[in-house]
C-alpha cells in the first residue's frame, strides 16, 4: 500500500470513529465501543513493551489495577465528583509508571521465560494487597462518584476520552517503532546479547519501554474504573486482562503498530457478545485460552504480517527469479558470470 493510500485510510478510520456515537444511537453499541477502545489502548501499550522487546508480560494488570485504584482512592478521599474526577487520569498514569520502575528493575534482570513467571508473581501480590488493605476497600471495593449526565448520551464522553487515549497510544507506538529507541528495542528482541555488544544499554532501554507501557495502562485503568462505576480486586487485578491484551496483540500481529488495533477490534466485541448471550461465566475464559493456543500454533506471526507475506508472494508469483532471466542456454547468469556478490554486513538482527 502506498503512503498516500495509507494516510487516506487512517484519515477515513478517524473520521468514522469520530462520528460513530453521533450516528449509532444504541447505548449497547456505544458501550461495546468504549470497551473496545479501552482494550485497544491497553493492547497497544502492552505491545510497546512486549511486542517490541520480546519479553512477554503477564503482569500488566498490575498497572491497570493500580490506575483504577489510584483514581478510586483519590476521588473518594478528595471528595471529587462530576467531570472533575477525570483530572485524576494523569495521576493514575504517573502512579502506574512509578510502580513500573521497581517492578522492572527486579523482573527485567531475568531471562525471558523467568520474566514471565516474575510478572505473574507480582500480579498476585498486588491482587492480594487490594483484597486485604483497608485503603482499597478490601473485597467490597470502591464505588466511582456519581455522574449526572443525560442517560441517552451517557457513554459519549467516555467514548471520546477512550478514543483520544487509543489514538494517542497508537501514535506513540508508531513514533517509537520508527525511532532509534524502537530500533534498539527490536534489536533486543532479535538478539539481546548482540545488541549489548553493539552498544545498546539493554536494561535502560527495556525499563524505559516498560515504564511507558505501564503508564498508559494505568491511565486506561482509571478510565475503565469511571466507566464501570466500581473497582473490585478480582476485576481491577484480573488475570483475564493480561490474557486478553496478549491475545489481541498476537492475533493482529505482535510487534506491529496495527496488529493490536486489529486484534482488539475483533476480540473485545466478540467477548462482549459471549458475555451478553451466554450465562456460563467460564465460557469466555475457556474460549480465550483455546483461541490463544490456536493462534500460537497456526498463526504465530499474526493476521497482518501473515497477510502481508501472502500478498507479496501472490504479487511476485510467476515473475522470473532475479539474476536468472536473460541467460541463454549454456550461458552463465549475470550473477555467476560476475562472481559472487559481496555480502552485506550483519546488522545484528535489527529489522
Amino acid at each position: 500500500m502506498s503512503p498516500v493510500a495509507r494516510r487516506a485510510g487512517v484519515a477515513a478510520a478517524l473520521a468514522l470513529a469520530a462520528i460513530f456515537p453521533l450516528v449509532i444511537a444504541s447505548q449497547l453499541a456505544t458501550q461495546i465501543a468504549v470497551d473496545a477502545l479501552i482494550f485497544l489502548a491497553a493492547a497497544a501499550a502492552w505491545n510497546i513493551f512486549s511486542g517490541y522487546t520480546g519479553y512477554i508480560s503477564l503482569g500488566h494488570a498490575v498497572f491497570f489495577g493500580a490506575g483504577a485504584y489510584t483514581a478510586a482512592v483519590a476521588a473518594h478521599d478528595w471528595n471529587l465528583g462530576g467531570a472533575t474526577e477525570f483530572a485524576l487520569l494523569p495521576l493514575a498514569g504517573a502512579v502506574a509508571a512509578v510502580i513500573a520502575v521497581p517492578f522492572g528493575l527486579i523482573a527485567l534482570r531475568a531471562k525471558r521465560h523467568t520474566f514471565v513467571v516474575i510478572t505473574i508473581a507480582v500480579f498476585f501480590i498486588f491482587q492480594l494487597m487490594a483484597s486485604n488493605l483497608s485503603v482499597t476497600g478490601g473485597t467490597t471495593g470502591i464505588d466511582a462518584p456519581f455522574l449526572t449526565w443525560a442517560p441517552d448520551t451517557y457513554n459519549n464522553p467516555f467514548y471520546y476520552l477512550a478514543l483520544i487515549i487509543a489514538v494517542g497510544t497508537i501514535g506513540l507506538s508508531w513514533l517509537i517503532r520508527g525511532s532509534r529507541f524502537g530500533l534498539q528495542l527490536r534489536a533486543i528482541r532479535d538478539d539481546e546479547d548482540r545488541a549489548r555488544s553493539l552498544g545498546v544499554r539493554a536494561m535502560r532501554v527495556k525499563l524505559a519501554a516498560f515504564v511507558i507501557s505501564g503508564a498508559v495502562t494505568g491511565l486506561v485503568g482509571a478510565l475503565w474504573f469511571y466507566f464501570i462505576g466500581q473497582v473490585l480486586p478480582q476485576y481491577g487485578f484480573d488475570p483475564l486482562f493480561d490474557l486478553s491484551v496478549a491475545l489481541m496483540a498476537f492475533l493482529g500481529g505482535l510487534g506491529t503498530v496495527a496488529g493490536p488495533v486489529l486484534g482488539a477490534l475483533i476480540l473485545e466485541p466478540a467477548q462482549q457478545y459471549l458475555t451478553l448471550h451466554y450465562s456460563n461465566s467460564y465460557l469466555s475464559e475457556i474460549i480465550w485460552g483455546a483461541l490463544f493456543l490456536l493462534v500460537i500454533l497456526f498463526l504465530p506471526r499474526g493476521i497482518i504480517p501473515t497477510a502481508g507475506e501472502r500478498l507479496t508472494a501472490w504479487r511476485t508469483r510467476g515473475r522470473p527469479a532475479p539474476g536468472g532471466a536473460g541467460a541463454g542456454p549454456g550461458e552463465p547468469s549475470p550473477r555467476t558470470a560476475a562472481g559472487p556478490l559481496p555480502r552485506e554486513p550483519h546488522s545484528g538482527g535489527v529489522r
